[in-house]
Formats: structure tokens, C-alpha cells, sequence
């Protein structure tokens, strides 16, 4: 899905996109203009559209506040807004902003949206940043190292089989995937099924995917039910999706089932301190976000940015590495402010009381 580029070292990623020598010591972020004249109000803008609020709490709970303090922080007047899974409006949305004006554009997709955004904004010269999920387009693409995402899930199913006592070569495993509308889905699967089939894994039912916890349940429960009830396994693309998988298995007795996710948001949390989920891949947001309002600096700095792989599309590609949380390391995501440990720890799952599992784990 990606490849290295020879010309793009990885050690150029720091000192480009770091971007101090073109700014340092003049307190002004704006870019200056060649005639003396003072640039145009708009160049100093960011223009941000988040794709949704339904797919993953991480994007109104995280994102909008790192990148908003972030960008602000460099000195830009920010402009954030959420298409709420509409593609109308996020078009409308964009239109908006363009006509306010736009230094640069953020542009997280949804369904294909962003590209035709990219394509106006490009049109009057103004930079596209392709945030966490890919588009064609865009100048830059800012995000975790989704294969590598993929690969941590695909080990997360295979540390439960081995902790469990099965045969990865014999165990029934279900595939559940993300949106394939969304770019990054593709690149979990490759990363995900790259370890399992490594292992001998073959998937028993793979339905349509989904980001979205309960349909995710419903396809779950009735590919179950076609497979007689048996499942050892399930590769589940993000957290939301593993809780509609859980709830079926919870509903029917199911434990000690390999399941995967990402995102580490609070139920897929609660189910990990539970046993009921495996492990997620955690994907500190601050650290996307802090590297893409790097990159925008750049940009509205008239800057180019050096990144160290490429898409296949020859889109350079900055990849933030993502970290395995398995109940042992539940305590570091509270730690890092990307969960409330109040939360996690009220309440029970299955009869299980999440305050024990707190204070067993050190969540604090």
C-alpha cells in the first residue's frame, strides 16, 4: 500500500517540518510578501472539516481541541467545523470557508467528499492537507501508520488465540472492517491480514464493512449464526465495531474470544479491563494533530515538507507511529489525558466491576 522513498529520509522529516529556520525570531506566521505589502488576511487562516461525530468520539472530543489550540497557538485564525456524516453539508461547509478565505485546508473525508473540496481549494491555490484518512488530491497526508495499525490488530488476535490455547491455522476468525469508503480502511485490512494469514489464519465470514458499533452488531450476529455459533477469533477494524461484536458475544455466553480494535476509546477501555476485548491500537491524537498543524505552519509559510514514505498515488505520506494497549498499559491512556479514569471505572460489565479492574490495573 506504501512504499518507501529514497529521496524523502525520515531524518529530513524533523528538521522540514519542525519548519523554525523560516520563522524563527519574527513572531509572525504569515508569510511575507514580496512587494512589502501586508499578505492577505485569508494566508494566515486554517480551515479545518471533520467528517463526523458517529464513526468515533475522537473527533469532537480530541481533534477539534489539538488542533484548535494548536493552530491558534502557532499564531492562525482557525475555522473548525463538522460535516456530522452529511456529504451535502460538507460540501456547503467548504464552500463557506472558501469564500471567507483559506490559507490552507484540513480536510478529514467522508465518503469521497474531501476530494471534490481539494480540487476547488486547488484551484485557487490554496494547499490541502489530507487528515488521517486519505484522499486523491491532497498535497500531503498526515496520519498514523495505518498498515502498521493493521499488523497490531492482526497480533492482537493472534495473542488471544495463543492465550486461549488455540490453533491459529484451525480457529474461527471473522473479519470485521471498516468503511471501505474511507481510504485507511484498505490499509488496516493489508496490515491486519498480513500477520494473520502469516499465521495460517483463514477467515470463516468477512460481511460488508462498517464503522458503525451497531451494524457492526447485526452483521456480526447473523454471520455468527451462519457459522453454527462458533467463533475463536474476530479481527474488529476500531473499538466501536469490537463493542457490537462484545454485546453478541456477551448476549450469548461467548468468553474468551480473541478481539481486536482500535482508537482506544472509553467502552473499547472498559471491555479490555474486563476481558472482553484483547487489546486496542492506541493513536495518541495529539500527536497527528501536533504534526499536522506542523506541516499547516509550514504550508502557510509558503514551506515545503520533506516526509519519509509515500502513497501509492505519490502523495507524501507523515506517519505518526501508533502504541499496543492491553489492560497493563490501560493506566498510560489516562495518563496521557486521553481518558477519564472516573469514567472507566464507574460501573460493571457482564457482573465484572470495573473499579476492581481499575485498581487491579492501576488506573487511577
Amino acid at each position: 500500500m506504501m512504499k518507501k522513498s529514497a529521496l524523502l529520509a525520515a531524518a529530513a522529516l524533523s528538521s522540514a517540518v519542525l519548519l523554525l529556520a523560516g520563522c524563527a525570531g519574527s513572531g509572525d506566521p504569515t508569510p511575507s510578501s514580496t512587494d512589502g505589502s501586508e499578505p492577505p488576511a485569508e494566508a494566515g487562516r486554517a480551515c479545518v472539516i471533520l467528517p463526523d461525530a458517529a464513526s468515533s468520539p475522537r473527533w469532537e472530543n480530541f481533534d477539534r481541541k489539538y488542533l484548535q489550540e494548536g493552530l491558534e497557538g502557532a499564531g492562525f485564525e482557525v475555522d473548525i467545523q463538522n460535516a456530522q456524516g452529511d456529504v451535502s453539508k460538507y460540501a456547503t461547509i467548504a464552500d463557506q470557508q472558501l469564500t471567507q478565505g483559506c490559507g490552507v485546508m484540513l480536510l478529514v473525508d467522508y465518503n469521497g467528499a474531501a476530494e471534490g473540496v481539494a480540487t476547488k481549494a486547488k484551484g485557487q491555490g490554496i494547499p490541502v492537507i489530507a487528515y488521517d484518512r486519505p484522499f486523491a488530491g491532497a498535497d500531503y497526508y498526515v496520519s498514523f501508520d495505518n498498515v502498521e495499525v493493521g499488523r497490531l490488530e492482526g497480533q492482537t488476535v493472534l495473542d488471544g488465540l495463543k492465550a486461549a490455547g488455540k490453533d491459529p491455522a484451525t480457529a474461527q476468525v471473522f473479519y470485521m472492517g471498516g468503511d471501505p469508503t474511507d481510504g485507511n480502511a484498505a490499509m488496516f485490512r493489508e496490515g491486519a491480514v498480513e500477520v494473520m494469514e502469516a499465521a495460517g489464519i483463514t477467515a470463516v465470514a468477512e460481511p460488508t464493512g462498517v464503522w458503525d458499533g451497531a451494524k457492526s452488531q447485526t452483521n456480526f450476529e447473523q454471520a455468527l449464526t451462519a457459522n453454527d455459533g462458533k467463533v475463536d477469533g474476530v479481527w474488529a477494524a476500531n473499538d466501536t465495531n469490537a463493542d457490537g461484536v462484545i454485546k453478541v458475544l456477551q448476549d450469548k455466553g461467548l468468553e474468551g474470544v480473541a478481539v481486536s480494535g482500535q482508537d482506544a476509546n472509553l467502552e473499547g477501555l472498559r471491555n479490555i479491563l474486563t476481558g472482553w476485548q484483547t487489546a486496542t491500537v492506541y493513536k495518541p491524537v495529539k500527536l497527528e494533530a501536533d504534526k499536522a498543524v506542523e506541516v499547516a505552519t509550514a504550508l502557510l509559510n509558503g514551506e515545503t515538507v520533506a516526509a519519509d514514505q509515500t502513497l501509492e498515488d505519490g502523495t507524501p505520506y507523515i506517519a505518526v507511529a501508533p502504541q499496543l494497549v492491553g489492560p497493563e498499559q490501560v493506566k498510560d491512556v489516562v495518563a496521557a489525558g486521553d481518558a477519564s479514569a472516573a469514567e472507566i471505572c464507574t460501573g460493571d460489565i457482564d457482573g465484572v466491576s470495573l473499579a476492581d479492574k481499575c485498581a487491579e490495573f492501576g488506573v487511577e
